[in-house]
């Protein structure tokens, strides 16, 4: 395994913008809309079932979309709420507050930076598929895609 050399990871937002005109953002923000109708209620929901606030559960979904969207590898690549991570996020809060859950999604971003900086992506082969693939069986378009063939 070779660690030297440069990281030469960009997020696709930069060389997306380079085509960037009026149509695409019309269709970027009637897409934003919609997901937004979904996403933020959604938000919300999942910040009360954790145990934290609304107020949180909007934040939350409004930064980590952000931060999907930004700095993402994919120009087609979709962030926001999942229903799966309610009784992570619920354990850790009733445990350690929301400090603890601040450290541990400090925690995990690093993990994951650190993975991609050493080029570890190819460790998910050893994580058995219902770990990794089975918590979004459930979307509809999933099967139909084959995203997960």
């Amino acid at each position: 395994m070779n660690f030297s050399g440069t990281v030469d990871f960009r997020p696709k937002l930069w060389s997306a913008m380079r085509h960037y005109n009026g149509k695409k953002f019309q269709a970027d923000l009637i897409a934003g809309v919609v997901v937004g109708i979904v996403a933020l209620p959604l938000a919300i929901a999942f910040g009360i079932a954790s145990g934290g606030s609304p107020t949180i559960g909007l934040i939350t979904a409004i930064i980590g979309g952000f931060m999907v969207s930004a700095f993402g590898g994919n120009s087609v690549q979709i962030g926001g709420p999942t229903g799966a991570f309610i009784v992570i996020v619920y354990g850790i809060i009733s445990r350690f507050g929301l400090e603890g859950l601040a450290v541990a999604t400090f925690m995990a971003g690093l993990i994951l930076v650190l993975m991609g900086l050493f080029k570890l992506g190819t460790v998910i082969k050893f994580i058995p598929y219902p770990h990794s693939g089975g918590p979004h069986a459930h979307h509809p378009g999933t099967p139909a895609s084959g995203e997960h063939d």
